[in-house]
């Protein structure tokens, strides 16, 4: 099993930098390898906390501990409440959005602008149940969904163009990031649910999962210190980004 590496831990919180491939949850009360399962190994006195789910089955997620959660396909930080206290502490700031989080993502082709904020609501794709849409003919309820961005390094690999990216969510919305870039014609590197033909087509930067990572996550703890929590970059990301000869 997959098992994330701890970045910070204490008395109330659990910080950890999630892999690639590590599912957070299940769709029920069955925790078999997932992160929560391990949380739980490490936690025990933790099982239960947090707010009630059901799945589509209609049966209790075992989610405990989980504040957010990342794309099982998506690495990077999360931080995970020991208590009931410390969760709805952290709850609150989500809510708030005054969490700040920064992730970096590889995405096809070239992004001309330094930097620019993608402002489109999210609902429902029409086409398929799994997607959502920030795109015309989006279905359902309308949320509001913005994400600023910054270019790193645009440039091309082996006679493709890609662009390396900082992305910062100011809403959470389900596949945000991932739906966001697809949108404005951007997909993210490896992303088998948004990127269509370009996945096909590419060479993938070498890559054989999603480029996306949640790099920082700044937050007021329970006890009221305000942290920083970085997870670093996963080798293959870095050598991928490196690779990108700059041309804009």
């Amino acid at each position: 099993m997959l098992e994330p590496e701890i970045i910070f831990e204490n008395d109330d919180v659990l910080v950890v930098n999630k892999p690639a491939g590590l599912l957070v949850h299940g769709e029920g009360a069955d925790a078999t390898g997932t992160l929560v399962e391990w949380f739980l190994r490490h936690t025990p006195e933790a099982l239960g906390v947090g707010e009630p789910r059901v799945g589509k089955d209609d049966k209790e997620l075992e989610r405990s501990g989980v504040v957010n959660r990342l794309d099982k396909e998506t690495s990077g930080v999360m931080i995970l409440a020991k208590n009931q206290e410390a969760f709805t502490i952290l709850k609150e700031q989500f809510k708030a959005r005054s969490i700040k989080k920064e992730y970096r993502a590889l995405v096809y082709g070239l992004m001309k602008e330094k930097w620019g904020t993608i402002d489109r609501p999210i609902g429902r794709s029409a086409k398929d149940w799994r997607r959502r849409s920030a795109e015309r003919g989006a279905k359902g309820q309308l949320r509001e969904s913005v994400t600023d961005w910054e270019k790193i390094v645009a440039g091309e690999v082996a006679g493709e163009n890609f662009s390396y990216l900082k992305l910062i969510p100011k809403t959470g919305r389900m596949h945000q990031l991932r739906v966001h870039l697809k949108a404005i014609g951007h997909p993210i590197v490896g992303d088998s649910l948004y990127a269509g033909k370009r996945l096909e087509q590419s060479k993938n930067l070498g890559l054989d999962r999603l480029a996306l990572h949640a790099y920082s996550l700044q937050v007021t703890l329970p006890g009221g210190e305000s942290r920083e929590f970085i997870a670093e970059l996963p080798e293959n990301i870095t050598k991928a980004a490196t690779s990108i000869a700059p041309l804009v």
